[in-house]
């Protein structure tokens, strides 16, 4: 059974300049800034668990080719691990970037020389540095492996590590602040107050700098990022408060892409 997918490069007329896009492999640019532009995309190559991918500049046989004099004669190599995979950097020199396009900026930096890094996203996007260009090889990982029981385990429940309700109005604060970077924009300044208060207003009416503030200082006690108030010890004072939420809720998927709707839905009239 196959379990990884590996796209490669796209490939120019001239096999040179350009500039890398998206997790589809598109020309658009995105915020790195690449320079590689696709012309024609390579077939697929499906890996099952313990085949291996080796790829550069002279790759042979089974081997990833990659035409670029930016690129080592053996750069690397690929190696598919049941539900995920594994990178070796096999340059001299080079760093090589694994990011998760789906994700906020997430990233991984394989070193040189650095053989078997694990890539824990699903989707993931190998920038290559090759004299001056960045060339892209997507891999993905789409087997899932669940844990199957035949029943609960007696005694009680675990605590969710956080508790959020997503049919409360600090939620749709909460979605509003990480709107922009979960639009793909992992590295955008977060909205202030009073654009919050703008993007929901049209949902909720009352919105104001007092209540969307309100809900914001819950939230940080809600997450545990403050003691509450009722404490003897409310700790020091939380300076980037709005950044802190968001990259609390991004790193543990407490608001994911589907959770924006709830900003063109009205939210519930309590506000916690």
């Amino acid at each position: 059974m196959y379990s990884i997918i590996v796209v490669p490069p796209p490939t120019t007329e001239d096999g040179h300049n350009g500039t890398y896009g998206g997790a589809s492999g598109g020309t658009s640019g995105d915020a790195h800034g690449g320079t590689y532009a696709a012309k024609r995309t390579s077939p697929q190559i499906r890996l099952a668990p313990g085949e291996r991918l080796p790829f550069g500049r002279s790759a042979t046989g089974n081997g990833l080719a990659i035409a670029h004099e930016g690129v080592s004669r053996n750069a690397g190599e690929i190696t598919a691990q049941g539900a995920f995979w594994v990178l070796s950097n096999l340059s001299a020199r080079q760093t090589y970037v694994v990011e998760n396009p789906e994700g906020a900026g997430e990233h991984i930096k394989v070193g040189p020389g650095r053989l078997d890094a694990p890539v824990p996203f699903e989707f993931s996007r190998i920038v290559l540095p090759a004299a001056g260009d960045l060339l892209p090889i997507e891999v993905w990982a789409p087997r899932h492996d669940y844990l199957r029981s035949p029943g609960g385990l007696d005694g009680a429940t675990t605590t969710p590590a956080f508790s959020v309700d997503r049919t409360k109005r600090y939620f749709a604060v909460l979605a509003a602040l990480c709107e922009p970077r979960l639009r793909g924009e992992p590295h955008a300044p977060l909205p202030t107050v009073d654009q919050v208060v703008e993007r929901l207003r049209p949902h909720w009416p009352a919105a104001s700098r007092t209540s969307v503030q309100w809900n914001i200082d819950y939230l940080a006690v809600k997450l545990r990022l403050k003691p509450g108030p009722d404490t003897a010890d409310t700790g020091p004072r939380l300076n980037g408060k709005k950044e802190s939420l968001v990259s609390l809720a991004l790193r543990f998927d407490l608001v994911r892409e589907d959770d924006l709707l709830v900003l063109t839905e009205p939210a519930s009239r309590a506000a916690r």
